[in-house]
């Protein structure tokens, strides 16, 4: 198992979060494994294989069942792991060659009208914030405005760096998944509060740490995590009245599902918004075209005198 997951972090590229579910999944496999007696890969067929992929869904002891999504990514991670072993010589055949992962349901993004981003963006902090607490406003502000305005995940908004960001330009440099990046553009009230907050508010807040190039810091002057930045998010969500919790709840990836559904919505082209997004395939980013058809459809049943008859 660490040979692969050595190969995914060198050859693939995945981020610490995927290696982390890999291993957890790969770990739960061995072990249902080795309970039936089976301590060789080369040893597995096709039936155990599926058995656990099916236990997966079912749930036993002291497991519950795991989701569509994540029993397709278990699935994809056992599958990966006999595929690694036939190529590099340590057994004979591949017993999930002809196993199918549960095929994961088909969901509609959330996304947030213009005025609940409107509205969650100025609770998290005035641009022009003053007083003792104003870098924290500033800075909640200025990370709510780059996650919209760029449609950045939430990991490439406290990883990116000051050096990434070109504010005369307005553009951004983001670090995406597998080591990729893209340059995107930033819109002027993201650049108007960044300005804010990286020539008033993060010195004060550096100036208590030990120096770090990230963007967007927390109150001891280190770079904000990916909990921290979610935290930020959902405080600015509670005070401007939107869920953050049970269906419909705002989530890290909120803003960017809005910032993808609103340029689709505007009239942007789906590949130019694959790109803005870093997506590998349209296919991805096609599933916000299906937000804005559903939008379409809500229009005309209550606009169109015939759309009930």
């Amino acid at each position: 198992m660490r040979g692969y997951l050595d190969h995914l972090t060198v050859e693939r590229g995945l981020s610490a979060n995927t290696l982390s579910s890999y291993r957890r999944d790969l770990e739960r496999y061995l072990a249902t494994l080795a309970s039936a007696g089976v301590a060789d890969l080369a040893a597995v067929d096709a039936g155990q294989v599926e058995a656990h992929l099916a236990r997966l869904r079912a749930g036993d002891d002291g497991n519950p069942p795991l989701a569509v999504s994540s029993a397709a990514r278990a699935a994809s991670a056992v599958r990966g792991l006999h595929r690694f072993a036939l190529r590099e010589g340590l057994t004979g055949a591949d017993p999930s060659r002809d196993v199918r992962p549960p095929a994961p349901p088909r969901r509609l993004p959330r996304a947030l009208s213009v005025d609940q981003v409107v509205r969650l963006l100025e609770t998290a902090g005035p641009v022009a914030a003053t007083g003792e607490g104003a870098p924290l406003a500033l800075r909640d502000r200025a990370l709510l405005e780059f996650l919209y305005g760029t449609g950045a995940r939430i990991s490439e908004a406290v990883g990116a760096a000051v050096d990434d960001l070109d504010s005369d330009e307005g553009t951004a440099l983001l670090r995406g998944k597998g080591g990729r990046t893209r340059l995107v553009p930033i819109g002027g009230y993201a650049v108007e509060a960044l300005r804010a907050w990286l020539v008033r508010g993060r010195p004060a807040l550096v100036a208590a740490g030990r120096g770090t190039p990230a963007v967007f810091v927390n109150a001891r002057g280190g770079a904000l995590t990916r909990q921290g930045a979610w935290t930020i998010l959902r405080r600015a969500a509670e005070r401007a009245g939107l869920p953050v919790d049970g269906p419909g709840a705002v989530s890290p990836h909120t803003l960017r599902h809005s910032y993808a559904t609103h340029l689709l919505d505007g009239g942007a082209d789906v590949r130019v918004v694959q790109e803005l997004l870093g997506h590998a395939s349209v296919t991805t980013t096609q599933m916000y075209t299906l937000v804005t058809v559903e939008r379409l459809r809500e229009v005309y049943a209550t606009a169109h005198p015939r759309a009930l008859g």
